[in-house]
């Protein structure tokens, strides 16, 4: 945990009173074969995760539409905003993000995951809060592999807490839970308020919500994402790895690989050089055409 700054990691050791702790921890020993046993990898969706004010606080201080710390990835594989700078979220995320990087909550899924000696990372990387527009996607994949500062640390675990105040099944947005052979969908998350869903980071987890949402012009998807990791000798990089449906047409299928090419190149040659992001978008943007090429 040393990613945490003195201050937090003090408040992180005073008890919890965010996170519905007594709730999750009495329902451990179901939820964690619950969470083995899952098909097509290991996940769980836990509801009410956190105290009912502590959501209403956390909802009303989500960053609005047109927030200017929101930072847009528009390319074929994801039109969507993130936010990884936890300094310019309102005080009431702040709190959860510590929270969920407390030494309780970490042993909590520990045991939940069955996956020691994990790292949460308050630096976000890879997480943060998520904004979906309408319209916005995120095609079917699987993470990342490893962090991009610490480059021996391996992803293991993904929390993803849906912060949306309301949310309708015909807007769209339900989160794909995808075999690993990309045969068939096995399993869909509603992404409904003061959800969590909690599931094992590996090269073939794949999940995603290709489909372009339909909620109002001033909805939009909203998510807390935060990865945890274990510490290895030799972690094996590996780009995010998107996936095409079966039934996507061939120029589509086409235009999903050279775009996560293009997405792996950009990432080597940043982490190499230290270049910005604003100088893939443009690289990106040329191949966003084809996304609406069928």
């Amino acid at each position: 945990m040393g990613v945490v700054p003195d201050g937090m990691m003090r408040a992180m050791e005073t008890a919890l009173q965010l996170v519905d702790m007594t709730r999750l921890t009495a329902d451990l020993p179901r939820a964690a074969e619950a969470y083995g046993s899952a098909q097509p990898f290991p996940h769980i969706v836990l509801d009410d995760v956190l105290h009912q004010p502590a959501f209403a606080s956390a909802v009303a201080g989500f960053p609005g539409i047109d927030d200017a710390f929101w930072k847009a990835y528009a390319h074929v594989n994801e039109t969507k905003y993130s936010n990884t700078q936890p300094d310019t979220w309102a005080d009431s995320l702040q709190a959860v993000a510590r929270e969920f990087c407390s030494p309780e909550f970490v042993a909590y899924l520990e045991e939940l995951t069955g996956i020691s000696d994990l790292i949460p990372d308050y630096t976000m990387d890879g997480g943060g809060l998520h904004m979906t527009k309408r319209g916005g996607h995120l095609n079917i994949h699987a993470d990342f592999s490893t962090h991009h500062t610490h480059e021996n640390w391996a992803r293991r675990i993904n929390i993803l807490l849906y912060l949306n105040e309301e949310w309708h099944d015909d807007w769209g947005g339900k989160l794909e839970l995808w075999d690993q052979q990309m045969t068939a969908c096995q399993g869909t998350v509603t992404p409904a308020g003061n959800r969590m869903l909690v599931f094992t980071t590996s090269g073939d987890s794949f999940h995603g919500h290709p489909d372009g949402l339909t909620c109002p012009p001033d909805m939009a998807r909203r998510s807390l994402a935060m990865y945890y990791f274990t510490e290895e000798e030799s972690a094996v990089r590996k780009a995010t790895n998107y996936q095409a449906r079966p039934e996507e047409t061939r120029t589509r299928k086409a235009a999903i690989a050279a775009d996560r090419t293009v997405l792996d190149v950009y990432d080597r040659v940043k982490r190499r050089l230290g270049i910005s992001d604003e100088a893939a978008h443009k690289v990106l943007g040329s191949l966003s055409r084809l996304r609406k090429r069928k």
